[in-house]
């Protein structure tokens, strides 16, 4: 089993970072803020106005670092992936798999997704009680699982998936506490950029999530452009959106609401801009990127391995099964459910 090895994010705008023999240094202003070695960080996240020297890129592709770049907002600039890993064969099964075992994963994942959902809005009837417009979600949710499950065809099952989660996210205000709503309104999602806070919290938390999964994808030979679900398109990683898909719910969206309700945040902490873009402060972006290490170093247990494991090697597992079972080692993709 993998190791949980911990990611660096770095957020100071106008840090630079560098190699220095084994290890990772990070400066601002000439001033040394941290140095690690290199073989206790798996990925290395760079947000904004960030310098990395050429020594240290080719030092993370040569030490499988992932080394992955976004802008203030979260957004996805690009990777630097070293050397590829894994068995041409496995690569090739996944470029070559049918439509029938294509589906068959899509319809795994979106149930997954759709499962992790609907938890949460009956989590939140549990400890809240339950409104009708809540109530009426969930129902959706739980109609909208079964259809999942037995679509046949991709077009379909995507139409399910995106009612689905328009559903969701049509009462997920009611999820935050009564008393922060006046702070963190929330009318559905938009994005590129986000135009209010907990858009920006949910597409920053999406982002760094996705670049989790992709190296974990990368680490066992998966190609993360190739995916099943969503279409392929230049410059996507079409596979780690597609396995993206079952953590959204469960880590993703639980962990904003925490940050949220528990009043970790607040509405000072973001800036609006006069372009209708809303972005973190750097102290709300440290305290988030905190929040979520954290919580990737809580153990649950995983329903096929029947174990409890860190979160944070759970997209690796995922990973793993996915490629053993185009390996045909496993007759079923099984993906992760929380319990």
């Amino acid at each position: 089993m993998k190791k949980l090895q911990n990611s660096l994010y770095v957020t100071r705008q106008g840090a630079y970072i560098h190699k220095e023999r084994e290890t990772i240094v990070i400066e601002h202003e000439r001033q040394k803020l941290m140095q690690v070695p290199i073989h206790s960080v798996s990925g290395l996240f760079c947000f904004g106005n960030v310098l990395v020297s050429p020594a240290l890129m080719g030092f993370c592709g040569e030490k499988g670092v992932n080394l992955a770049f976004f802008n203030e907002y979260g957004r996805f600039y690009g990777r630097l992936q070293g050397r590829k890993a894994g068995n041409v064969l496995l690569r090739r099964a996944q470029y070559h798999a049918g439509e029938k075992v294509s589906l068959e994963i899509a319809r795994s994942v979106v149930a997954a997704k759709l499962v992790g959902s609907r938890n949460i809005l009956l989590r939140h009837q549990r400890n809240h009680g339950a409104t009708q417009s809540v109530a009426r979600a969930a129902k959706h949710l739980t109609a909208s699982i079964r259809l999942a499950k037995t679509v046949d065809n991709l077009d379909s099952l995507r139409g399910i998936e995106g009612d689905a989660a328009a559903t969701y996210f049509s009462v997920f205000e009611e999820l935050v506490n009564e008393c922060q709503r006046e702070d963190f309104p929330f009318s559905g999602r938009n994005r590129r950029p986000p135009r209010d806070p907990v858009n920006a919290l949910l597409s920053f938390v999406y982002a760094i999530l996705g670049q989790d999964v992709g190296a974990a994808l990368s680490g066992v030979g998966l190609d993360p452009q190739v995916g099943f679900l969503h279409a392929d398109r230049p410059g996507r990683d079409s596979l780690a959106q597609d396995l993206l898909e079952e953590f959204r719910p469960w880590l993703a969206d639980r962990l904003v609401l925490s940050l949220i309700n528990r009043r970790q945040l607040k509405a000072s902490d973001f800036i609006a801009e006069s372009s209708g873009a809303v972005r973190m402060s750097d102290d709300a972006r440290k305290q988030l990127l905190v929040a979520y290490q954290e919580k990737k170093q809580q153990e649950v247990m995983h329903p096929f391995l029947k174990e409890k494991v860190p979160i944070g090697i759970i997209p690796h597992i995922q990973a793993m099964l996915l490629a053993r079972h185009l390996r045909n080692d496993l007759e079923r993709y099984p993906p992760f459910v929380m319990r």
